[in-house]
């Protein structure tokens, strides 16, 4: 077990995309990435247990605090699933977990005008011409790209 608190500094880069996978699940790794690094007091934009966060932690059955208690002591993203298999109060099969994150890798705007007009103005302020961008991790790829001084 680690003994030293790090995180990586999400005023300098953003972190991890939603679609990279711990343990078979998306978001997961982002979500951590943005705990350490509110608790090091370098998250900058982001927000840990933001909505996003949300659809892992009630997927999971994990409270917001317990998990950033957990990461407070220093463990690293392995140790940090294992405490979530042992404490996850929804015991989710490994072919679930892979729907889920397939499913959360494809999901896109609610079908509902305000929805879809939010999202079309967000596309439209980081870029007028890229029609591929459909699902909410593409927004945030992008986003995160564009923050950094990335053209989209």
């Amino acid at each position: 077990m680690s003994t030293s608190l790090t995180g990586p500094d999400l005023t300098q880069r953003p972190p991890r995309s939603p679609r990279v996978r711990l343990g078979g699940f998306v978001i997961l790794p982002r979500m951590l990435d943005k705990c350490r690094a509110t608790l090091i007091g370098k998250n900058g934009e982001y927000h840990f247990n933001c909505p996003l966060d949300h659809h892992f932690l009630k997927f999971a059955g994990i409270d917001a605090e317990l998990l950033k208690a957990e990461v407070a002591k220093g463990l690293g993203d392995g140790e940090i699933l294992e405490w979530i298999t042992a404490n996850a109060t929804i015991k989710n099969k490994p072919w679930e977990i892979l729907q889920w994150s397939a499913y959360q890798d494809h999901r896109g705007p609610d079908s509902d005008a305000e929805t879809l007009g939010w999202f079309a103005e967000t596309v439209g302020k980081l870029s007028k011409n890229r029609e591929d961008i459909r699902t909410w991790f593409d927004l945030l790829d992008v986003d995160d790209h564009v923050s950094f001084g990335g053209k989209a």
